[in-house]
């Protein structure tokens, strides 16, 4: 059996991190698809304030949608461009 050197190391852990960096798209999906439902229902209850709802979900969706590139950034860069190697 052959022993691990130090770069393959470097690449099985970038890759394990890289896995777990992409378990943010599950918290951003999650949120955004709540914030949707609750805008949803907000709508329901009072129709005459939808713009003012749809602009507040928006926004709360871009802002929930960073995470989730965030971390496909960080997953792209160990498994592409690892900086480490």
């Amino acid at each position: 059996m052959e022993p691990i050197t130090g770069e393959a190391l470097v690449l099985a852990a970038s890759a394990i991190g890289a896995g777990l960096a992409m378990i943010a798209g599950i918290g951003a999906g999650i949120g955004q698809g709540y914030a949707a439902g609750k805008a949803a229902e907000s709508v329901g209850r009072q129709p005459e304030a939808q713009g003012d709802i749809t602009r507040t979900m928006l926004l709360g969706a871009a802002v929930a949608e960073t995470t989730g590139i965030y971390g496909l950034i960080i997953a792209l860069l160990l498994l592409f461009a690892n900086p480490l190697v």
